[in-house]
């Protein structure tokens, strides 16, 4: 490199917008949103873009907006020149989609561009050639055209770097969708190569029921049939009296999640965004529903006062800054989890109401009342096919309508006052199963339905209106389990049980020093591990709920997670795995026989769970087999 000493001169403007426009247009679909987002500003309800070799040889945006006056078409294509925002007040309350006045000119200086508009006060539209300046009137109706022809013909070098003509279409029709996704109410049109790609029609019912119109239309009827509606308003109020933030959309259910996240889409007030503490927001969410590393779906819009948000970030407005990041990030939690938090069953076939329904407790073994289910029979003496079972199948239904079973591990459910009557009739440790009473001719359809019989020791099988339920017994009584588990330790610190003969083992150091460390936490989820020797620990207390469980099993499963997770502030958002750990540690197991009414009650208690249709890990707690596709195996009707 020479060391010369070079003059301080100014770059001349074309040197200027063509830097300008390495930070704004990378791409054909870079262009498409910005000509985009100046028709929505414009108020148009009709876009159409037509383009030609995937937006390279011409970019054409059509719109139906109010158009721009004869006087301000020439400065349209100068730097820094905008309608939008006049003052610095006005820069820290954006509320439209453009407002920075660099794009129209970073744009001209890297293609051939023209634009045509004309208001309603004007007898005829005017044209606008970018490259002389020229102006000339030309037949069009109210509103406005860009077309950008050529792009990048002037930096050869940035051309090279696009793809294929299908690659950049395919993000054109994107950058589109996300426009569309955001504004139900502006139909859209894309055309390549004269032929219709694409076209989103305006919706003309109601803001909720257009949206929901065109999520369908742009996503799909699969995303709108496998999520769940969102909305959510902050207690918090703004100086206008409205909610501080609101949260609303589609969120997909966790069935419904993919290997990538392609089909997130987040708004602040209208501007789809890319933002970690939105994306963060949601999928903690999940945490509790999602398997693996599966990525989330869901289509979020929030809107909030634009003073408490900074959308001058990037000069490509797909970031924002947060004024408080963490009320935002709560808030979008929030709203995911309120809609995933209902069953699934309950949302499809709204369970019919009791006289006196069952209240959910948890009371110490010593005060709990005739247990129902029997004690775990051994994998070796459980004959699927043997005649006891097929005899239970042909029972007639229980009369379990107001009833519900308990658990000897986690109990389910306390029996109502009105029915202690019916304790009579329930089957006790030193008594043979009571005589099942017929159900009655009125019994109300439940959403997960009745209990038929049980598969190969795993399995639930019941049968409600639409047909066939297949439900993983261990599965959902742990996340049964685990709901009580959280509510208990949201509560207070959770209650435990003294052993009456400590539990001891030899711990490897990696234990001694998490019960070391953690003990004020083992405490508070109920559990009371101390040294006992050198290299011994005992437990002496453990979670009520889990007193059955295998003390000694549960505890070192709680250290290894505890281990993992012993930095400052990190246990506590880690204390939902532990309470995972546990609850899966004390769920019913394989091969457990179950009786008709403690099947029947672990079902009314799935109806009744939040975030039931999911276990801990993610994984399904049960299926709906319909008697169509029943019919279809069959081939009957055919």
């Amino acid at each position: 490199m020479s060391s010369e000493r070079r003059q301080i001169r100014e770059l001349p403007d074309e040197l200027i917008s063509q830097i300008a426009a390495g930070e704004v247009v990378e791409r054909p679909a870079s262009v498409v949103r910005e000509l985009v987002d100046n028709a929505l500003d414009a108020g148009a309800r009709q876009i159409t873009l037509r383009l030609l070799a995937g937006g390279v040889r011409l970019i054409a945006v059509e719109d139906d907006g109010i158009g721009i006056p004869m006087a301000d078409l020439p400065l349209a294509l100068k730097r820094h020149a905008t309608s939008k925002i006049g003052n610095l007040q006005e820069l820290e309350s954006v509320a439209t989609m453009g407002f920075r006045g660099e794009a129209l000119a970073a744009i001209n200086s890297v293609s051939d561009m023209a634009i045509a508009s004309r208001t309603a006060e004007q007898p005829h539209a005017m044209l606008l050639d970018g490259r002389t300046g020229e102006m000339k009137p030309i037949a069009r109706a109210v509103g406005t055209t860009v077309e950008v022809k050529e792009l990048f013909f002037s930096t050869p070098a940035r051309r090279k770097f696009l793809k294929t003509d299908a690659t950049e279409l395919a993000h054109c029709i994107e950058a589109v969708r996300r426009h569309a996704l955001a504004r139900p109410d502006v139909g859209f049109a894309i055309w390549h190569e004269g032929k219709l790609v694409e076209q989103w029609r305006a919706a003309a019912d109601s803001e909720d029921a257009g949206m929901d119109q065109r999520l369908a239309d742009v996503l799909g009827e699969d995303f709108c049939e496998r999520s769940v509606l969102v909305d959510y308003r902050s207690s918090a109020q703004s100086e206008g009296g409205g909610p501080l933030i609101r949260v609303r959309g589609r969120a997909g259910i966790p069935d419904a999640a993919r290997t990538r996240g392609d089909h997130q889409f987040a708004y602040v007030n209208g501007r789809f965004v890319r933002d970690k503490v939105l994306a963060h927001g949601a999928r903690s969410a999940y945490e509790d529903v999602l398997h693996g590393q599966r990525q989330p779906v869901y289509a979020l819009y929030v809107d909030m006062d634009p003073t408490r948000v900074d959308v001058n970030v990037h000069p490509t407005k797909i970031e924002v800054r947060f004024r408080d990041s963490r009320e935002v990030h709560q808030a979008v939690r929030r709203a995911i989890d309120q809609a995933l938090a209902a069953p699934r069953a309950a949302l499809a076939q709204p369970a019919p109401q009791l006289p006196l329904a069952p209240r959910v407790t948890v009371v110490p073994p010593w005060q709990q009342p005739s247990m129902v289910f029997a004690e775990r029979a051994p994998a070796a003496d459980f004959t699927p096919w043997s005649p006891a079972p097929a005899a239970r199948v042909a029972e007639p239904a229980p009369r379990w309508a107001g009833e519900a079973a308990v658990d000897s591990v986690a109990e389910l459910a306390t029996l109502p006052e009105a029915d202690a009557r019916d304790a009579e009739r329930r089957p006790t440790p030193g008594r043979g199963p009571a005589p099942a009473q017929p159900a009655p001719a009125d019994t109300p359809a439940w959403p997960l339905g009745r209990a038929l019989a049980q598969l190969q020791g795993i399995y639930i099988l019941a049968e409600n209106q639409q047909g066939l339920v297949v439900v993983d017994m261990h599965a959902a009584h742990e996340r049964i389990v685990y709901e009580r588990l959280k509510a208990q330790a949201d509560d207070a610190a959770m209650a435990s049980q003294p052993l009456l003969i400590p539990a001891t083992f030899a711990a490897t150091p990696t234990e001694l020093a998490a019960a070391e460390a953690h003990a004020d936490t083992l405490l508070q989820l109920g559990l009371d591990v101390a040294p006992f020797s050198a290299r011994t620990l005992a437990v002496r207390a453990v979670p009520a709920s889990l007193a059955q469980g295998d003390a000694v099993a549960l505890a070192r499963s709680v250290l290894a997670e505890l281990a993992q997770h012993d930095a400052s502030g990190v246990v506590q958002r880690a204390r939902n795995e532990l309470l995972a750990t546990m609850a899966c540690h004390g769920a019913v197991r394989a091969n457990r026989r179950l009786t008709l009414e403690e099947m029947n009650g672990l079902l009314r208690q799935m109806e009744a769970t939040e975030r039931s249709d999911q276990c801990n890990h993610g994984r399904p707690t049960w299926r709906q087999i319909s008697v169509r596709e029943l019919d279809q195996l069959f081939l009957r009707g055919r």
